[in-house]
């Protein structure tokens, strides 16, 4: 079973609320968390700062044709003579951008819902659940395919697609957490207390449901930047920014005398998949209680 099932499945009342923070920050010192943490950090980096770290534009014509890495070009030249090195560090940009709104519309959507399901129960439990599995089961990259085909490619209709149909996990993470914290004895003195509704979903309940949903949120937004990499590979990317999967998708006619070409937007990939998997699995088990 994956962690992200488990962590979906799991009862949060197993771990004590004030227990989280410190399981949070013993996860980053395990060794997949610390390089999760490590990787995300560097694409991050790389995303904010990609003017001040790329040598050049990504689009300008720099330099010689198919260079091989070197000292002048650390990641070489592709056909055209433009560096490889400042388009996987805008292509960096490019995935931060995407995952950052979608993360955004995500942590949004998927609250809102997981917290009304979660707290109010009944009726308005089982109609937000069959809307949630509605979205679920709802092929996000062929959706993107029909996007483009009748819209044209923009990072903004991906973007838009992708926060409205990568939500449900997360709602449905929320849910549990919310229905094991709706009648804890804190949530019950606050209503006593005559705290409002809103009050007690957004002081007493949100802040102690939101940790394991936050953990979710870096499976999620791993599988985005794949998308939007499959998505450029395949030709359909917004071809007014620089991408990953863009870059790899010209370098296909060289691979036999341009090996750098698909090296290193391949690289940068995994490594950013790879980052954004080991941080979510590292805090999913220090909030099922693994770690």
């Amino acid at each position: 079973m994956s962690a992200t099932a488990e962590l979906a499945g799991a009862q949060p009342a197993a771990t004590p609320v004030g227990r989280r923070p410190r399981l949070l920050v013993r996860s980053l010192r395990t060794p997949g968390g610390a390089v999760g943490a490590g990787l995300s950090l560097l694409l991050v980096a790389a995303g904010l700062l990609a003017p001040l770290l790329a040598p050049t534009d990504p689009f300008a014509v720099d330099g010689p044709p198919l260079t091989a890495p070197s000292g002048a070009y650390p990641f070489g030249t592709d056909a055209l003579g433009r560096d490889l090195l400042s388009g996987v560090i805008y292509g960096a940009r490019t995935s931060l951008i995407v995952a950052a709104s979608v993360a955004a519309m995500v942590i949004v959507i998927g609250t809102t819902v997981g917290l009304w399901a979660g707290y109010f129960g009944g009726w308005v439990d089982d109609a937000l659940m069959r809307i949630t599995e509605l979205f679920q089961v709802l092929p996000r990259f062929f959706m993107a395919l029909v996007v483009i085909a009748f819209f044209g490619p923009g990072l903004d209709r991906l973007v838009l697609l992708l926060g409205v149909t990568s939500w449900p996990l997360l709602a449905r993470v929320i849910r549990v957490e919310v229905l094991a914290l709706r009648h804890r004895e804190f949530v019950e003195a606050a209503r006593v207390h005559g705290a409002s509704r809103t009050r007690i979903l957004l002081r007493e309940i949100l802040p102690n449901a939101l940790p394991p949903g936050i953990a979710l949120l870096g499976l999620v937004v791993a599988q985005v930047i794949l998308i939007e990499a499959s998505l450029g590979f395949l030709g359909l990317g917004d071809p007014n920014v620089t991408s990953w999967g863009t870059l790899a998708s010209e370098a296909q006619r060289f691979l036999r005398v341009a090996w750098w070409l698909s090296l290193f937007p391949g690289l940068a990939i995994l490594l950013a998949v790879l980052g954004l998997n080991l941080l979510g699995d590292a805090v999913t088990d220090a909030l099922t209680g693994r770690r």
